[in-house]
């Protein structure tokens, strides 16, 4: 039998499913506890408002990728000497890394919704702070120039450009070119 931390986590990432194969709208308590294999009762214990489960599916998605490229930067950025090349295939790796499956679209249907409802607003506030520092820590990892004040920027760019790659189907080539751009680091040759 699945403890209440297990339950949580189906909830949450059935949730995420299902926003991104068909949007917030299809979001509805039923529908999750089918998908997460629990009773009826478990979402609305766990979640007393959909705004609540919203806002911690926000949030647990953002931890798990946080937690990813954490791990990918210490791999490449253990000391402020990470060259060129690590850089590249750091952005390189965390870009054709992130597939876009119902789970990683979802974000983006949650981030267009806290557009709409003020009470996801600070979660996707605080989803966009923790992108931020990861930034600034990369980028100061490679020695870019004023890493914290590029940080904002260059995640305003990575979330531009995988919502154009999601939408378009393009390679990470645009995305990888651009963060290089960005961050100072020279082309790599061909």
């Amino acid at each position: 039998m699945p403890n209440t931390s297990q339950v949580r986590a189906r909830i949450i990432a059935a949730t995420l499913r299902i926003i991104g194969d068909d949007g917030i709208a299809a979001v509805t308590n039923r529908r999750i506890a089918k998908e997460a294999g629990v009773s009826l009762g478990s979402v609305t214990y766990h979640f007393a408002t959909q705004h609540d489960l919203l806002r911690e599916s926000l949030r647990s998605f953002v931890d798990q990728e946080t937690c990813r490229f954490t791990d990918l930067a210490t791999r490449y950025c253990t000391d402020r000497t990470t060259t060129p090349e690590q850089a590249t295939t750091l952005i390189g790796e965390v870009a054709a890394d992130t597939a876009f499956d119902s789970e990683h679209i979802a974000p983006f249907e949650l981030y267009i919704q806290a557009g709409r409802d003020p009470q996801l607003r600070a979660a996707a506030a605080e989803c966009f702070a923790a992108y931020d520092r990861l930034a600034a820590s990369l980028l100061g990892a490679i020695g870019t120039p004023d890493a914290e004040r590029r940080a904002g920027p260059t995640v305003a760019l990575i979330i531009g450009l995988q919502l154009r790659r999601l939408a378009t189907g393009t390679s990470t080539d645009d995305l990888v070119d651009a963060l290089l751009l960005l961050a100072g680091v020279p082309p790599q040759a061909t």
